[in-house]
């Protein structure tokens, strides 16, 4: 186990989990439907975050050491790493601010990962810092939905409809033969 402390105290983490206090919080305070976010909405944030992370990098807002850890983590999870850490229910009060530290958290502790540092030792790599450094839940969320929107078109719908061309010219070359009004 470990420790992490926020404004409202202390609370234990199994140490295998790469969330952190704020999302625990939330899965005591919201376990509403047991649906979790997609991952199209995952990656969205994952890919927010990155970006972000690039910039405040290259701007110096963030320490480079930092931010490439952060990105380095964002393209784990863009690979498939990490999915299950992203528990927060899907109906939860407020503007998406739970699923939004849930992100910060996991990408945070594994950035700590990367640099040698533990899991909650915020002092290196924080959720709020640096992950988050110049974003607010009100900003990040509806881009992040508008995104997992583009992503889950691009991913499915594009397809089938390939899928339904590719159908309807293999039925007109099987029926060019045919002679009609």
């Amino acid at each position: 186990m470990r420790s992490e402390r926020d404004s409202m105290g202390e609370r234990q983490l199994p140490q295998s989990v790469y969330y952190g206090i704020q999302t625990a919080r939330a899965l005591e305070n919201f376990p509403i439907s047991g649906l979790k976010p997609l991952p199209e909405y995952v990656e969205a944030c994952v890919l927010i975050k990155k970006a972000a992370a690039e910039v405040n990098g290259e701007l110096g807002c963030i320490p480079a050491e930092v931010a490439k850890a952060i990105v380095q983590a964002a393209d784990e999870i863009l690979q498939g790493s990490l999915r299950d850490q992203f528990v927060v229910d899907v109906y939860q009060a407020g503007a998406g601010t739970s699923h939004h530290m849930n992100v910060n958290e996991v990408l945070a502790n594994r950035a700590l990962e990367i640099l040698g540092e533990p899991k909650g030792r915020y002092e290196r790599v924080s959720p709020n810092d640096h992950v988050n450094y110049g974003q607010s839940t009100n900003d990040v969320i509806p881009t992040a939905i508008r995104l997992a929107a583009l992503l889950r078109v691009r991913r499915d719908f594009l397809g089938t409809l390939d899928n339904l061309v590719a159908a309807l010219e293999q039925k007109a070359q099987e029926f060019r033969g045919i002679l009609k009004a």
